[in-house]
């Protein structure tokens, strides 16, 4: 296995090389670009990738632990199997992204995520921080988002069938405009709604 540590690149193009099981060590990324790059079964620990594009990479079964992405673009990328570890992905666009048997660990601060129609079903992503995330129209069919934080989150729109959201933030999120059937709430939640609707909590 390939080993990169401490390196550094700005505006590097990586556009169509394989990458593939390298592992990387407190390494950082700024605007750079990992365009159909293969990165499948990449180790990435203590890395920061900022304004990087994913688009249609490669990242089967990569890890990813104590890493940072901010601002970075998923679109088209195979992320299936793919693992984060106490990872922050802040601004992070998904769009057409595959996340089919990800795995979030440690939570993590994935705030002002976008990923408007995402598909999303049965992801766990218990305990992460998903403060004022887009995620109109995305799917998230029987997905776990137990202890959330979705402050001002935008779930318009989105597919809530089998949802858990028992222990979730949902300060400035609009119940009344949410399909709430099959979602799993706690009594905080119901209060709440109730509150949408005028009722007065005595």
């Amino acid at each position: 296995m390939v080993s990169w540590t401490d390196r550094e690149y700005t505006g590097e193009t990586f556009e169509e090389r394989d990458l593939a099981e390298v592992n990387m060590v407190r390494c950082t990324f700024t605007q750079c670009r990992f365009v159909r790059v293969r990165l499948s079964e990449v180790e990435a620990t203590g890395c920061r990738f900022e304004e990087c594009d994913f688009t249609d990479a490669q990242m089967n079964a990569a890890s990813f632990i104590h890493c940072s992405f901010s601002n970075s673009t998923f679109r088209g990328a195979n992320l299936f199997v793919a693992r984060f570890e106490n990872c922050r992905l802040l601004g992070v666009t998904l769009a057409q992204t595959e996340l089919g048997g990800l795995t979030v660990a440690g939570g993590g601060d994935w705030s002002w995520l976008i990923a408007r129609h995402q598909n999303l079903e049965k992801i766990d992503l218990r305990g992460v921080k998903l403060a004022e995330a887009d995620l109109y129209g995305a799917v998230l069919k029987d997905a776990d988002l137990r202890d959330t934080d979705l402050t001002r989150a935008n779930l318009q729109a989105a597919i809530l069938t089998g949802v858990d959201l028992r222990g979730a933030q949902l300060a400035h999120v609009d119940l009344r405009l949410l399909d709430l059937k099959g979602v799993r709430l706690d009594v905080a939640h119901a209060i709440q709604l109730a509150q949408c609707h005028g009722a007065l909590i005595e």
